[in-house]
């Protein structure tokens, strides 16, 4: 992973000095809370339904060992002994007292991590592949772009007070496992007919009210173009973004209402006055790469005599590999995908103690390296095929060990209610039912991969737009309510879902799903998704076996 440098660690540290300051004034009375609460979004703090929610920056989804360790403790020492993982690849800590926060900055410092830019109308998080580095299927590691992206947006003159926050993705293989389509500014990496590293350019997508899959503005953006042309969007949405209404200041407002071709024409106009002096230098870029620790690999034949006998012994760790491993780009390694969704809890979650078992797998079987998914599950990048066994034996006993990664109880959901002042309704209990409701892993094997996606409100942040199945909560005079929508997809195959019917009320939705499922598997051709077959049959009988079943 990248490693900090003295200006990197002290940029944090100056950060969190500043921010104590602000408590101390908020805590004193000397600041009202409408005035501490623009200084306190900025890093990450906000005020929820119970207490303050720190959401803790982890860009790209990328941390080390010793990094987890603190997270760990920072878990059990200021909140309940848990975070959760969320779908900008960040943690966020629900349980936060306010005169603890300058202490947690400080201690997130010293290990270089922070809250920057996790909040507020600026540039947020950079999205990108969990398996970067890992997978043969990527042109480039995404992880050097998204890096030096961070590094040019944070606290950037220019774009540290948007219309709206901004949201970036960035993706170098054909699967797109970062919803890049859907994000403010999707970048995926081509190579051109020469051979030559380029980007495609999408923008104006995003969920919420107004859920949009973005155009492609470029088809091939040169790569040493890449930051003028950034800078060349961003100039755009300022000059014209809305500030009069929350609702409508979104780029992908701004994108829809000029057209993209129009709005193509006005950066591509942007980007000429900017010119070839606005972009990243090579030597700048050079830098950047080699900032990022060097993974060394062993010499390992392809297949793992350990690893397959393990496997024909035991038909857990058998399930295990055929849900949770994929293939690494060094023979005899493989990339293990640790799922957060345990049937019964709460999808993203992990105690302090698992993440202190993640820490110490990642340190003796994994590279010293972990990554946080979209999907709100982690990964362990690079495991040699001889280790799995091991790796999944203390899985299995820290409650981590299950195998259900893109399978239907692999479910996305935000908060929701338990939590978010924002929200109509609950999402994590609707996760639970519908995880018991498919507990069984050998018919969650038989559906094969659907992904679930529930949001407690019409933010979106648990992505319902795009899920195969989506869920939006919805208050109906003080009842929780619930839509269902079917074919989106957040993947290289993006879609917005479409409403299957009237909202459904609590107690009838995992029917619902199960009801869904019952129709897939009675319509579905060889080989086909939930996805494939409702794409081919349409909504119909879906729709009719639902309402019916509900009536």
């Amino acid at each position: 992973m990248y490693q900090y440098d003295a200006v990197d660690q002290e940029f944090v540290a100056d950060r969190a000095r500043e921010f104590r300051e602000q408590v101390a004034r908020r805590l004193s009375g000397e600041l009202s809370e409408d005035q501490f609460k623009t200084l306190r979004l900025m890093n990450g703090l906000y005020l929820q339904l119970h207490a303050y929610m720190l959401r803790i920056a982890i860009p790209y989804g990328s941390l080390n060992a010793r990094q987890m360790r603190r997270l760990a403790h920072i878990g059990r020492t200021y909140d309940r002994g848990y975070g959760h993982f969320t779908t900008r690849q960040n943690l966020q800590f629900h349980w936060i007292k306010l005169r603890d926060a300058p202490d947690i900055l400080d201690q997130l410092a010293e290990v270089d991590m922070h809250a920057i830019q996790t909040s507020g109308n600026c540039i947020r998080n950079v999205t990108s592949d969990p398996y970067a580095g890992a997978t043969a299927e990527e042109l480039d590691d995404p992880r050097v772009w998204s890096e030096a992206i961070r590094q040019w947006s944070s606290l950037h003159p220019e774009f540290s007070f948007l219309p709206r926050k901004f949201k970036i993705a960035i993706t170098a293989a054909p699967n797109d496992r970062t919803a890049a389509k859907v994000h403010d500014i999707g970048l995926m990496i081509r190579r051109g007919r020469d051979g030559q590293l380029g980007f495609e350019v999408i923008v104006g997508g995003g969920l919420g009210r107004t859920p949009y899959v973005g155009p492609t503005i470029a088809e091939f953006l040169p790569a040493n173009r890449l930051f003028s042309y950034l800078e060349a969007i961003l100039r755009v949405y300022n000059r014209h973004g809305r500030r009069d209404n929350i609702y409508k200041a979104r780029i992908k407002i701004l994108v829809a209402a000029l057209g993209a071709e129009e709005f193509a024409r006005q950066v591509a106009e942007e980007w000429a006055k900017i010119g070839p002096e606005g972009d990243l230098p090579d030597t700048e870029l050079a830098r950047i790469r080699g900032a990022f620790a060097t993974t060394v690999f062993e010499a390992l034949p392809a297949t793992s005599e350990v690893f397959e006998t393990a496997k024909a012994a035991d038909p857990a760790l058998a399930r295990f590999a055929r849900n949770n491993l994929r293939p690494h780009k060094k023979p005899g390694y493989t990339i293990v995908e640790v799922s957060l969704k345990t049937i019964g809890d709460t999808p993203g979650d992990a105690t302090s103690d698992q993440m202190d078992v993640i820490a110490d797998l990642a340190e003796r079987y994994g590279q010293d390296d972990i990554r946080v998914t979209h999907e709100q599950n982690l990964v362990l990048p690079h495991v040699r095929l001889d280790d799995v066994p091991e790796v999944f034996a203390q899985l299995q006993a820290t409650g981590l060990a299950s195998a259900n990664v893109n399978l239907i109880s692999d479910i996305i959901a935000c908060p929701g209610l338990d939590y978010c002042a924002l929200a109509n309704a609950r999402a994590i209990p609707v996760a639970q039912q519908i995880a018991q409701t498919f507990a069984d892993p050998d018919r969650a094997e038989a559906i094969g991969e659907l992904k679930i996606k529930i949001s407690g409100c019409i933010n979106a942040c648990g992505h319902h737009h795009v899920g195969h199945i989506g869920i939006l909560g919805v208050d109906k005079k003080g009842e929780e309510f619930y839509q269902l929508t079917l074919g989106g997809s957040g993947a290289e195959d993006a879609a917005v879902g479409k409403m299957l019917g009237p909202a459904l009320p609590y107690d009838k939705v995992a029917a619902a799903i199960d009801t869904l499922v019952e129709v897939y598997l009675r319509e579905r051709h060889e080989g086909e998704r939930f996805l494939d077959t409702y794409r081919r049959t349409g909504v119909e009988p879906f729709k009719e076996a639902v309402y019916a079943d509900a009536h």
